[in-house]
Parts: C-alpha cells; sequence; structure tokens
C-alpha cells in the first residue's frame, strides 16, 4: 500500500510537472521580455581603434496574440536604449504561424519598426517567411515583395545581394546583404534544375573594392560554410534556437547542419558568425530554454 501511495504521488507530480512545463513554454517564455545577449569581439581583420556597437533583431513573425505591432514598438524602444551605433534586421517580419488570432498587416509592423534609432542607420535583409506569406511575389520569384515595400515606406533600406561602405571614426567598414537563399524557389532558366532562393554571396562580395572588414547579414546560417575569410562577422537569425533548446542542444533545426549553426557565437577556421535565438515564433507558439532576444554585438 506503501509503494502504491508513493507511485501514485510520483505519477501526480510528473504529470503536474509536464503541465508546468508545458504552461511556461506556452504561456509565459514565448511573451517574455527579450533577454540581452552580449558578444565582444575583436576579429583578426577589424581595424585598431575603431569601435562598432551592433544591436541585431532577428524573426519578429509579426501576429496576434504573440506578437502585435504594440509589442514590436516596445522591443523596439528596448533595442534603441543600447545606443547602437547601428542597427540590423535579420529577416522573417512575416508570420506563417496557424496558431494566431489575426495577422498583422505589414505597414503596421513596419511603423513599429520606424521607432528603431543608429546614428549608423537601420539596415535589413529578408527572410522566407516574407517570401513564403507573399504569393504574388512567391510565384513571380521575384520582388518587391509586402515587405520589401513596408520598409521602404518607412525609410528602412533592404540589401538583396548588396554591399555598402559605411564610415566610422575615421575608419570605414563595409556592410553586405544577401537575399533569402530558401525563397523564392523557381525552376533555374538553362532547365537544368530547381534553385532555392535568390541569394548571391559572390555578386554581393564583389562590389567590395578595398580591404575594409565586411559585416555580413544572411538571415539563414547554413550559408556560413562558404563564407570567405575576408568576412569579419556573419550575423543570421532564422533558427530561433530551435525554439526547444534543453542542456544547449536543440532537438529540432530548420539547418542542413542540425545543432552546428543552431545558436550563438560560432567560431570556424577564423571566421566569426553570430546566430540570434529570434523574437518571434514559427510553427508553434512553443518557447523552452531559448527565450526571445535582441543581440548586442561589441566590435574592437
Amino acid at each position: 500500500m506503501i509503494a502504491r501511495r508513493g507511485f501514485l504521488k510520483l505519477f501526480a507530480g510528473l504529470i503536474m510537472g509536464a503541465f508546468g512545463t508545458a504552461t511556461y513554454a506556452v504561456g509565459v517564455e514565448p511573451l517574455s521580455q527579450p533577454r540581452v545577449t552580449r558578444y565582444a569581439l575583436t576579429p583578426a581583420r577589424w581595424p585598431h581603434g575603431l569601435k562598432l556597437r551592433i544591436v541585431g533583431l532577428a524573426d519578429f513573425h509579426a501576429c496576434e496574440p504573440w506578437m502585435p505591432a504594440s509589442r514590436i514598438a516596445t522591443i523596439c524602444e528596448q533595442a534603441n536604449s543600447f545606443n547602437g551605433d547601428i542597427v540590423v534586421l535579420l529577416g522573417d517580419y512575416m508570420t506563417s504561424m496557424r496558431f494566431n488570432s489575426g495577422y498583422v498587416k505589414p505597414e503596421r509592423w513596419a511603423e513599429a519598426l520606424a521607432r528603431l534609432r543608429a546614428p549608423l542607420g537601420v539596415h535589413a535583409i529578408l527572410g522566407n517567411h516574407d517570401w513564403l506569406n507573399d504569393p504574388t511575389a512567391q510565384a513571380a520569384a521575384m520582388g518587391p515583395t509586402l515587405a520589401h515595400r513596408a520598409l521602404a515606406d518607412v525609410g528602412i533600406p533592404v540589401y538583396d545581394n548588396r554591399a555598402i561602405r559605411i564610415e566610422k571614426d575615421g575608419q570605414h567598414f563595409w556592410l553586405a546583404g544577401l537575399a533569402d537563399q530558401l525563397e523564392p524557389g523557381y525552376a533555374a532558366p538553362d532547365g537544368s534544375g530547381w534553385i532555392d532562393g535568390l541569394d548571391d554571396l559572390p555578386a554581393t562580395m564583389a562590389q567590395i573594392d578595398d580591404d575594409g572588414p565586411v559585416i555580413l547579414m544572411a538571415h539563414e546560417p547554413d550559408i556560413f560554410t562558404d563564407v570567405p575569410g575576408r568576412v569579419t562577422l556573419t550575423l543570421s537569425g532564422h533558427t530561433h534556437g530551435g525554439q526547444i533548446r534543453i542542456l544547449g542542444y536543440s532537438p529540432l533545426v530548420p539547418s542542413r547542419f542540425g545543432n552546428r549553426y543552431a545558436y550563438g557565437h560560432v567560431f570556424e577556421n577564423g571566421r566569426h558568425l553570430i546566430v540570434s535565438a529570434g523574437l518571434g515564433l514559427s510553427k508553434l507558439p512553443v518557447r523552452l530554454g531559448v527565450p526571445p532576444e535582441i543581440v548586442v554585438v561589441e566590435l574592437g
């Protein structure tokens, strides 16, 4: 009888624990105030004496009730409080998640993003969900998408395989951004097969005409295997850290490399990659062990 009581107590405890974890993963962590994850790097190719603070925001996935325009505005005010020299937006402003009570129109989330401020500007790339939620652009395999237009209307430039030279304190660096690597899928003009996305890393790098350091914005981190050594830092989102991450492991990561590029700072062959956990939700309204985050990177 005592053994049976002990078993029932254990079973009840497990049930309550599972219920509590599920409640937290759905109702608490996804809606929590973004944590701030800070990185301090001095890469080998970074100019001596040049200090740069980058504030990175990724994967808003605007929708009700998880990421309404009001919450995006609050996050942007929080981001402004870090006094970044430059702000980068790493894609996926739109959502494909069905577990929502309403979509947020592009003009509304863009208006919230327009609150962002930085001396060297706010710069953006698009993500795969920004194409998936624009059937017209998706079918045509070309932009501008709804997200392109929304960001342009509030004065935020979108980098589709583009690089620009930026000066600070008498020195300079290059900021480059790739078009999305997964969308829109389209048939190769020569009939050789299917092309996954519009990214063109060689053409982007060809625009850089001196030996200044390069910061690369790439929504999906999988491109990192092809990034040349002269790129100082690659910044990505897309994975959400797997949305569930336990003891540094994510059981499901939208990457062909699994956990290799799931989250955080990756250093390979002298190259630096930082993957943000993002802010919103994809597929399921669940976050556990990987809360929403704002990334702040100190270079120099």
